[in-house]
Order: structure tokens, then C-alpha cells, then sequence
């Protein structure tokens, strides 16, 4: 590591959750250069975006060690899965994020249910299928509702919440015969529907060294009213009220600390960032599911109100020293919300061109994170299904969501869609 001259990070990613770290991470102390693999037009203002195969691991390595790279913060979910860390841990590359036996929790739905349930760790009660007449059997011998997931990685969307029969036959006939997640799909779970409000709960973990960040509550389907298909997020707000000091205890004690330890049983280590995607019930707060890196959009309004360096708190995540650090949170309340693309999730078109995003950015307290973006001459288009993530600080909540569609309004473009009730109910979904 080169303290002096300032460490040099690449970030691995393209959507919003790694632009809200690169913005973060440029704040920080110690750093020198920032690359981005391979970044977007909103990262290219903060960072040197390379266009690079990140599976190409031979070039990869290359690269990282002709830029004299010391640290590699992984964003999404798939290169973790693969296990683009232990191949960088074994080329003398540090690295931020778990190797591939700890990403299973999120890659392995199953594997996770398993060692949820052998940890006595609240989750919903569950089957798995590889047989797609046996998962019909079961829905048609139980009572609904049901939630259909396939195991694998399924970008946020592998998840169908059933409320009739044919839904969930529906689902199933879509992820196992269909192969619309393609091996995904191998194996469904289905479980029964937890009732509640939902909260996204994130912690830095190095070893069994645990730091949970403030509470997020994300705003899934892709309508108001929490209304329409499920996506990968449609706009995030923090902290939520709903998970008070003494629910997020609990919180640490029955889901991170035995799950963590669960882990080390089977010989594994946990470094990087943990998500507990949780169902607040009337029983308490149950798993609904484990994300290994930060969440989208729920990174964007953590990076706004941290107030700590990132780059010391991700160091001290890999050095195994996150007990040594004390993070700091701005007090002020945080909106994210989402603008979208018409279709999402379904099909959608892209290459629709953008206009306001400096004039939205230039507002006070307020960051414009670039999803799905691309530039094309001078000019800014759509190139995804969320496009981009507005995001505002408020000295409470409503000054915060006033501040977000403040900022959203100066921002168009052919067949933008964006809820308009992010933040407008904190005590419920």
C-alpha cells in the first residue's frame, strides 16, 4: 500500500451503486487514482473509466498491476459469485467483497435457507424444487399466497410474490420451463408470504467484526402503492423509523452475529459488505434474503448521509480492524428515487436521450447517480431499465423527498417513469 502518494482503487461495475461509491471514495483522505470497470458517464467525472473484460482475468490482473492498484472493491454480484476475489487474493490483490464459497449467500437462495435455518435464524418457511410438475404438486396441495424465487442470480427480478394459484404456476412455468433467468432457475423456492414492512439492513463485516449501517426501506414494485411487477428498487429512503434502536439490535444478534457464525462452521470467512433484506412482522423481523455487496438504490442514500471516510472503513474491513473505526453518519434524512424507463421491467427501449441532469445535480444536496446511462457525441441517453437514481439530503424526511422530486423535475426524457410517493409513508410500506 502507498499511503503517501495516495492508494489507488478500482471499482468494478457500471450502475449507480458503484457511482455513489466512487463519489464517496473521492472524498476520501488517503486515495490517489480511481478506475472504473467500467464505470458510466457519471463515474467519468469522478474517475478513470476503462473499458475492460473483467473475465478476462489474465488482462484484469494485468491492468490492476500496471496501474499499481492496492485495493479492488467488487460491486455487483455476479464477478463475486464467480469468484473474482479469491483469483485477486491469490495474485497478492486486495480486495473488497467475499470470495465465492461466502457469496453463496446470495447466489444459492437454498444455501442460504439452509444455513438459515440450521442457525435458528427468523426466515419464511420454505420448499425447493428441481422438478417443475413437484413445485406445481405443492402450490396445488397449499393455501396461498405464495413468494416464487429462483435460486440463482437473477438481477433483483427472480422474485414473484403469488397471491392466486395461476400466479404462482404462472412463475414457476416462467423460471423452470421458460428458463427466463436461464440456470438461475436450476432449483425455485417457494415460500410462504411474510406480511409486514420490509427494511434493508447493511453491515460491514470482517471476519466476525460486525458494523450495521443505518436502516433503508426500499420501494420494490414499480407503481405506487407498491403496486405492479417487482424490481430491482424504485427509490430507497434512510433511515427508516420502523427499525428502531432496539429492533436493529436484535437485528445484529439474531441474524448477522449467527449467520456469520454459521459461515465460519463451514470453514468460511466473511469480508465485504452484508445486506439482510428483512420482513418487519408482527413475530419480529424475519430474512427475506441475503445480498453480498452493497444494495441498489439503497447504496446511494447511504453514501449521502456517511460521514466517515470510506476508503479508512474499507480498509479496515480487508485488514480485519473494523472494530479500530467508529463510522459517522450525517443526521439529516436521505430520498432516493429511481427514473426509469418505459417497460421496465419488462422490455424497454434505450438510446433515448436525457436532458436536465446538470441542472438537477447543481441543486444543493442533491447527487444525480448515473444507472443506466451511456453518451453518444455530446449527448446523455438511456442505456437501461432504471436510468438513474436522484438522491437528496433534508433536515427531515419530507424536506428530503421535497429536495429528490424537486431535482426530479428538471429531468426528462422520452418515457421517464418514477414513483411519486418515495418517503411518503416511513411508518409502513
Amino acid at each position: 500500500m502507498r499511503y503517501m502518494g495516495g492508494m489507488n482503487v478500482a471499482v468494478i461495475g457500471s450502475g449507480g451503486r458503484e457511482h455513489a461509491l466512487i463519489w464517496r471514495l473521492s472524498t476520501s483522505r488517503g486515495i490517489g487514482r480511481i478506475f472504473a470497470l467500467p464505470g458510466n458517464p457519471g463515474t467519468m467525472k469522478l474517475a478513470e473509466n476503462v473499458e475492460i473484460d473483467i473475465n478476462d482475468r489474465a488482462k484484469l490482473l494485468k491492468f490492476l498491476a500496471q496501474q499499481q492498484v492496492d485495493l479492488v472493491v467488487v460491486g455487483p454480484e455476479d464477478p463475486l459469485a464467480g469468484g473474482i476475489v479469491d483469483v485477486l487474493e491469490k495474485a497478492g490483490i486486495r480486495a473488497f467483497g467475499p470470495n465465492r464459497e461466502a457469496a453463496q449467500l446470495e447466489a444459492d437462495k437454498w444455501f442460504a435457507k439452509e444455513l438459515m435455518r440450521s442457525q435458528s435464524i427468523p426466515t419464511a418457511e420454505s420448499r425447493s424444487f428441481t422438478s417443475l410438475n413437484s413445485a406445481l404438486d405443492y402450490i396445488d396441495s397449499r393455501d396461498g399466497p405464495f413468494v416464487v424465487k429462483a435460486t440463482g442470480l437473477a438481477k433483483g427480478k427472480g422474485v414473484t410474490v403469488a397471491y392466486r394459484h395461476e400466479d404462482a404456476e404462472a412463475a414457476l412455468v416462467s423460471i423452470m420451463k421458460d428458463r427466463v433467468f436461464g440456470s438461475a432457475g436450476d432449483r425455485v423456492v417457494i415460500e410462504e408470504c411474510l406480511v409486514g414492512v420490509e427494511a434493508s439492513v447493511l453491515a460491514f463485516v470482517s471476519g466476525n467484526q460486525v458494523y450495521v449501517m443505518d436502516p433503508c426501506q426500499d420501494h420494490k414494485p414499480v407503481e405506487d402503492g407498491n403496486v405492479g411487477p417487482m424490481t430491482g428498487g424504485m427509490g430507497v429512503f434512510c433511515p427508516t423509523p420502523t427499525v428502531t434502536p432496539e429492533i436493529l439490535s436484535s437485528v445484529e444478534r439474531d441474524v448477522f452475529v449467527p449467520i456469520l457464525d454459521g459461515l465460519k462452521r463451514e470453514g468460511i470467512s466473511y469480508r465485504g459488505v452484508l445486506f439482510a433484506g428483512l420482513m418487519l412482522t408482527v413475530n419480529g423481523p424475519k430474512v427475506l434474503e441475503f445480498n453480498v455487496r452493497f444494495g441498489d438504490p439503497e447504496t446511494q442514500v447511504l453514501m449521502m448521509r456517511l460521514g466517515s471516510d470510506l476508503l479508512e472503513l474499507m480498509n479496515a474491513v480487508v485488514d480485519g480492524k473494523l472494530d479500530q473505526v467508529n463510522p459517522r453518519w450525517d443526521e439529516r434524512a436521505a430520498v432516493g428515487v429511481v427514473a426509469a424507463s418505459r417497460g421496465y421491467p419488462g422490455l424497454y427501449p434505450t438510446g433515448i436521450e436525457i436532458n436536465g441532469v446538470d441542472e438537477a445535480g447543481a441543486l444543493e444536496d442533491v447527487c444525480v447517480f448515473h444507472s443506466g446511462t451511456k453518451r453518444y457525441g455530446a449527448a446523455l441517453q438511456t442505456a437501461g431499465g432504471r436510468v438513474l437514481t436522484v438522491t437528496a439530503l433534508g433536515s427531515d424526511m419530507e424536506a428530503a423527498r421535497s429536495r429528490a422530486y424537486e431535482a426530479m423535475s428538471k429531468i426528462s426524457f422520452e418515457g421517464m417513469h418514477y414513483r411519486k410517493d418515495i418517503g411518503a409513508r416511513t411508518s409502513g410500506r
